[in-house]
């Protein structure tokens, strides 16, 4: 598929000032609890990494990071979710949340949501950078959201078209050619 950078969907300083409020949020839900975040790779970095510097809490936050995959060698997802590199701290009895790039079918935020529950995790809640509504399959709820945006294929700011755009400040349709 050859593919051109279309365009800009949501600029640098909306999600900037996107971040700030829902960082400010969550400050104000766990205002002196600890939290633990937990990013699934490769996508979610750099929200995960400017989320947790717009959060202000006096308890100690924790962040750790899983890499899964739903789709091998494919580009069409094989419907089971592979833990390619898995937590190294324990989520027993801590209050989790989980940061998505993006939530389009909600498959991979499903079973991550399951993992962390057996595990022993006290809560889980989600924070998702954007979400396509109308696209997920499995109903999991998204505590905090960035934006939801229209079916489309988009890259930057951390989410990548084969491995490459994930640089772009802010987030741009990817159109085929």
């Amino acid at each position: 598929m050859k593919t051109a950078l279309g365009a800009i969907l949501i600029t640098e300083q909306e999600i900037r000032r996107r971040i700030v409020e829902l960082g400010r949020q969550i400050s104000n839900d766990y205002s002196k609890t600890s939290l633990m975040f937990v990013g699934i790779l490769r996508g979610s970095f750099i929200f995960l990494a400017d989320l947790i510097r717009a959060i202000s809490l006096e308890a100690p936050v924790e962040v750790d990071f899983m890499s899964v995959s739903s789709y091998g060698d494919s580009t069409a997802t094989s419907g089971t979710v592979h833990i390619e590199k898995d937590l190294g701290i324990s989520v027993d009895g801590k209050d989790v949340i989980i940061v998505e790039d993006i939530v389009d079918t909600g498959l991979t935020l499903f079973h991550v949501s399951n993992i962390l529950s057996g595990r022993g995790a006290r809560s889980l809640r989600v924070a998702a950078l954007l979400e396509k509504p109308g696209n997920s399959k499995y109903k999991r709820p998204l505590d905090y959201v960035g934006f939801k945006i229209p079916n489309k294929f988009v890259v930057g700011f951390g989410l990548d078209y084969a491995q490459q755009y994930r640089n772009l400040p802010d987030i741009r349709v990817l159109d085929e050619i």
